[in-house]
Parts: C-alpha cells; structure tokens; sequence
C-alpha cells in the first residue's frame, strides 16, 4: 500500500509540474505585469512547442493516479478487503483538488487576457492630420496571453488611440497620435516590456 501511495504522490507531483510547465508562456507575461518586470514576458516562450508533450505527460499522470486511486483494494488471506487510514494528501478529495487546479493551468492561455487590466475608455481628441496607423510584426507570441501582454505595453504609453494585438498573424494594428509618440518608441516599449522582437513595421496611412 505505502508503494502504491508513493507511485500515485511521484504521478501527482509530475502531472502537476507539466500541467504548470505548459502554460509558462503565458503565466509569466501576468507575472511580469503584477512584478513589474520588464522583458519578462517572453522568457517561457521557448516551451509552448513543448505544450502539446507536456499536456500528455499531464494526462498519462493523472490517468495513473486516479488508477491507482480507484482500482479496487487487495484482499487479505481470508478474501477481506485490507482497508488502511490515509492522509488528505493520500485521499481522493485532494487527488480531485489537483485535478481540478492542473485543468485550470492546462487552460490557462484561454482565459488569461482576464488577468490584464482594462484600457481606458473615454473618448481622446485627436487632429485627423495627426493620426498613424502602423502595424508591427512581432516574433514570439504564441497565445491569447501574448497577444494581450503586447498590447498592455502598447496601451500603457501615451498617444495610443487604439491597439490590437494577435498571434496567429504575428502582428500588432496600432493607431497613435504622431506629435506625442513614434513607430520607434512604440517598438521599443514592446521589445522592452514584453521581451518579443519586432522585426518589421509598416504605415499603413
């Protein structure tokens, strides 16, 4: 029994471990937000080709614990069932707890934006002559949290008017007021505060 309370502790440790692994990409953006920790965000970036493996390695540890958890207990030389108190850490209440708490990492990168502080509203006056609008090809992101962490560092400078971010094309749309902020610096608080590369920008009027 203590053996097979050991193999189901060592498969909850490595399920819990790859379950937080897999979204590193995406928690360490919130992080760099929350600690002020500028380059950060793309320090896990290198790991979401590995989420797919790491999402498996969570499932096999789990599939093993909760096995081992629910097969049925060994008899003893008279056919009874040997039944021996456990720990809230050994029982299934717990088990549950953590496979509950490793679905919410596994998910993390589609719900993360949430964790991102909201844009101003309020209408900004703004001459039409000023106005640019700019889209920048940004290496790196990789989710729905990347996506967000590079139009937080765009937003939070002054000029912006407007900002859109997204991963599958790799690009940031940004609209700005010319006379307070350039293309440049724009790239720069991105480079900056995210860590991703902007490796192109173009005007787009």
């Amino acid at each position: 029994m203590k053996s097979e309370n050991k193999k189901t502790k060592t498969a909850l440790s490595v399920g819990v471990v790859a379950a937080l692994a897999s979204s590193l990409c995406c928690i360490a953006p919130v992080l760099a937000i929350f600690g002020g920790i500028g380059g950060f965000a793309s320090a896990f970036a290198w790991m979401d080709p590995l989420r797919p493996y790491l999402i498996g390695f969570t499932a096999s540890a789990f599939g093993f614990a909760w096995y081992q958890k629910l097969k049925p207990a060994k008899l003893d030389d008279c056919d009874c069932e040997i039944v021996e108190k456990s720990s809230f850490l050994q029982s299934k209440s717990f088990l549950g707890i953590m496979t509950v708490v490793s679905a919410l990492l596994l998910s993390f990168p589609y719900y993360s934006q949430v964790f991102y502080p909201a844009q101003a509203s309020g209408n900004i006056e703004v001459v039409a002559a000023n106005i640019s609008t700019v889209s920048f090809s940004v290496d790196g992101m990789s989710c729905n949290g990347c996506e967000s962490s590079v139009t937080y560092a765009i937003t939070e400078q002054a000029g912006i008017i407007e900002a859109n971010s997204s991963y599958k094309k790799g690009s940031a749309l940004v609209k700005f007021d010319k006379t307070i902020i350039t293309a440049e610096q724009i790239a720069a608080a991105i480079i900056d505060f995210t860590g991703y590369e902007v490796t192109d920008y173009q005007f787009i009027n």
